[in-house]
């Protein structure tokens, strides 16, 4: 990880571009990203049901599955620390980004030289 990415844990606020760029470094381990994709996938599905069925409880088994997978795959995988932990606004949006660029094509869940480069 390139050390300007990692002095973002310390600016006052970081731009959007900048915080994401941290947030795909703190993301490299494939099972990290993968379960971060399947906790993301439980989160919008529990929203989905919780819509349907005009419950809260599905919405919150979802966001809980969601983010008991983030947290598994960075204590297990990326060794590192959710970022959620020092910036939750930033990283919830950030792992929406991360999950539609996963959809999208621009980062792969097979291997990191299929991504593609980020754009500024």
């Amino acid at each position: 990880m390139d050390n300007t990415n990692k002095d973002i844990t310390k600016a006052a606020k970081p731009s959007p571009q900048k915080f994401y760029d941290f947030y795909l470094d703190e993301h490299q381990n494939m099972a990290c990203r993968r379960l971060h994709f399947a906790g993301s996938s439980f989160g919008l599905l529990g929203l989905a049901k919780s819509v349907k069925t005009r419950s809260p409880k599905p919405l919150i088994k979802g966001i809980a599955a969601g983010y008991a997978c983030a947290w598994v795959s960075h204590f297990f995988f990326e060794k590192n620390k959710p970022a959620s932990f020092k910036f939750p606004l930033k990283s919830f949006a950030s792992d929406f980004r991360m999950y539609s660029d996963v959809l999208r094509g621009n980062l792969s869940l097979k291997n990191r030289k299929y991504d593609k480069p980020r754009k500024g």
